[in-house]
Formats: structure tokens, C-alpha cells, sequence
């Protein structure tokens, strides 16, 4: 039986410039490696998708989406650097958006996590694809690789400008397509995050070494995803709070990183920690809300709003997060793969929440 739960500070709409979120369940962006060679939608993202969008979710964040055809994580990724491919996001968005949720999408360039294989296919995320079998060469801060993938190549100035440019006609996309949020993903071990950590950054040049140096191309592309969008959708950034393992990124690195997109005009950051290198010990530690604790320090110290993911996995959970304002909302991953209509089951019998065709139910 569904519960009777009362709803509770997590059901409170959020604005963010012009957007409104009609709560603060959101839907956390998770690769489905389900696109064609061309990284248009599929049949599979609307299956997919438009079960959380009718579920009550404030907003859904479409897995990350990469800004060009070198900057893939596999060659299933969801693409977004063409007009072509923006049309056909506007089939998947337009469904969210009349279904009651915010529509966003998160923007990746991979670095050295890129050109692997699917996660059920042979060694997975640790089995390359070689050029020969259709792969691609990989840059990176550093010819450091991730694991057992391919060494990158150590990015050139031209590389920067290029991904630059990427991350900002991916965003203008982003609009064409109807998204009203857009993500900079600069966590989980991909090409931004590789820069700011000096695990993965030995640059020498004015892109490596000092913290305000490591955070210079992900601020180059915060500010130019915010100058290539709408003036009332807002920006988002998921940072990394920590990497879990000495030498790496820790708060205090995120805190000044944080203070400088505040400065570049993001409006919110999806809080996660750790995924930099194959090392288990680096891996955040199994607890609930893990990185709850890290989101209120950011914003406090930024002034942004902010949103946690990891290991969040009810409503009662979301609930004290909002309600003790240690965040303005949160994301739900796994817990939202199990039960698409997890944001609905505190009204059980509220027929304005539910889909009018699924009232017989209630």
C-alpha cells in the first residue's frame, strides 16, 4: 500500500530566476547508454523518462549529454552539439514539461573516462574501445589514464578553446530543445573535474598547479554555458565536494571553487564527491546523505542554492534535508530506478496529483 505520509518541506515549490520547480524531489541524472551512432533520444528515454515526469518529480534531470562526438563516455551517450539532435530532444522535453516537471539536462565532456564500453558489455566502463573498433582518442589535463582505458593526450591550448566552445553550443542546443535548466557536469572523474584535481592535473602551464590555475577551464566553460543561455533558465554545476583519497580535491578546494561560479552567475550546485580513479578506498563511504553535509558547507560559504545526491532514498529523508535548510532540494538516483511515482506516494488519494487516467486506482 502506498503511504499516507504527510507531504512536507520537500514538497515546496523553488524558484531559480524565471524557473519554478513545483517541489524539491528532482530526479538525478543517470547514463542509460540507450542512443544511437547519431546520440538522438530514443524510444527507450521515453519509456524511461516519462514514467518519472508523470511520478511527480519537480524536476528531471536527463543523463549527461555529450557536447561533442569526442567528449562521449561510450558510443550509446545521449548527444546534444547539433541543431538536429536539439529537435529531437523536444519530443522527450515537451513531455516532461506537460506533465508538471522542470526539464534539464546535464552536459558532459568525458576526458579520459571517454570511449569504453557499455557497463554490461565485456569489461564494461573498465574495457576500452580502441580507435580500430571504433573508438576515439581521449584528452585530458594530463597523459594520466583512468584505469585500464586508453592514455589520453596531454590537451592543448586549441583542445581548450575547442571544449569551450563545445560546452557553450551544446547549451545553446539545450534551448533550442526546450530544456529549462541546464547541468555542467565537473565531478565524477570527467574532463573538468580532471582539471581541478591535482591527482589527475601535473600541468605546468597557466591550466595546472595552483587551485585558482586547476579551476581555470571549468570556470572559462561555467561562464560561457551562462552567457550561451537564457538570462532566466538557470545553471547548474555538480561539483565535487571532496575526492576521498589524499592529495585530491577536499572542501576547502570546493568551497573556493564554489565562491568563484557564485562570481560566474551558476545559480545552483549538485553536490556529489569522489569517482576520480579506480582506487576502492576512494569511493565516498556507504552512509545515508552522504554528501548532505558537504552541500550545507557550500552553501553557506557561496551563498548558492544547492542540491545533494547520494544516497538519498525516501521522501522522509528528502524531507529533513529541506526542512533542516541544509538544502534547497534533492536528487534521487537509484531509489527513483526503483519506483518511478516515489514523489507521489505521500498522496495516495489525491486525484489532482496523480495522472487522470490512473485515478481508477486510487
Amino acid at each position: 500500500m502506498p503511504s499516507t505520509e504527510t507531504p512536507g518541506p520537500e514538497m515546496n515549490p523553488l524558484r531559480l530566476r524565471e524557473v519554478t520547480t513545483p517541489n524539491r524531489v528532482w530526479m538525478s541524472p543517470m547514463a542509460q547508454y540507450a542512443a544511437g551512432p547519431d546520440g538522438m533520444p530514443t524510444d527507450w528515454h521515453m519509456v524511461h523518462y516519462g514514467p518519472r515526469a508523470l511520478g511527480g518529480v519537480g524536476l528531471l534531470m536527463v543523463e549527461s549529454t555529450a557536447v561533442g562526438p569526442l567528449h562521449r563516455t561510450t558510443a550509446a551517450d545521449l548527444g546534444i552539439w547539433t541543431e538536429d539532435q536539439a529537435l529531437a530532444h523536444r519530443r522527450l522535453t515537451s513531455f516532461v514539461a506537460d506533465y508538471g516537471a522542470v526539464p534539464a539536462i546535464q552536459l558532459i565532456a568525458a576526458g579520459r573516462k571517454g570511449s569504453h564500453q557499455v557497463p554490461w558489455e565485456g569489461e564494461g566502463q573498465n574495457g576500452p574501445v580502441s580507435a580500430a573498433d571504433g573508438g576515439w582518442d581521449l584528452i585530458a589535463p594530463s597523459a594520466i589514464p583512468f584505469g585500464d582505458l586508453a592514455t589520453p593526450r596531454e590537451a592543448t591550448p586549441d583542445d581548450l578553446d575547442e571544449v569551450v566552445e563545445a560546452f557553450a553550443q551544446a547549451t545553446r542546443m539545450s534551448h533550442l530543445a526546450g530544456y529549462h535548466a541546464v547541468e555542467i557536469h565537473a565531478s565524477h572523474g570527467y574532463l573538468l573535474h580532471q582539471f581541478l584535481s591535482p591527482l589527475a592535473n601535473h600541468r605546468t602551464d597557466e591550466y595546472g598547479g595552483s587551485p585558482q590555475n586547476r579551476m581555470r577551464l571549468p570556470l572559462r566553460v561555467a561562464r560561457a554555458v551562462r552567457q550561451a543561455f537564457p538570462e532566466d533558465k538557470p545553471v547548474f554545476v555538480r561539483i565535487t565536494a571532496t575526492d576521498w583519497i589524499d592529495g585530491g580535491i577536499t572542501i576547502e578546494d570546493a568551497v573556493q571553487f564554489a565562491k568563484e561560479l557564485a562570481a560566474a552567475g551558476i545559480d545552483l550546485l549538485d553536490v556529489t564527491s569522489g569517482v576520480l580513479v579506480r582506487d576502492e578506498e576512494a569511493r565516498p563511504p556507504t552512509r545515508e546523505g552522504v554528501n548532505v553535509g558537504f552541500a550545507a558547507t557550500l552553501k553557506e560559504a557561496s551563498g548558492l542554492a544547492v542540491a545533494p545526491v547520494g544516497q538519498i532514498g525516501s521522501l522522509a529523508t528528502a524531507g529533513r534535508i529541506v526542512g533542516a535548510q541544509e538544502a534547497d532540494a534533492v536528487l534521487l538516483g537509484r531509489a527513483l530506478l526503483r519506483d518511478p511515482y516515489l514523489a507521489l506516494r505521500h498522496r495516495p488519494t489525491d486525484k489532482d496529483a496523480w495522472p487522470v487516467r490512473y485515478h481508477r486506482a486510487l
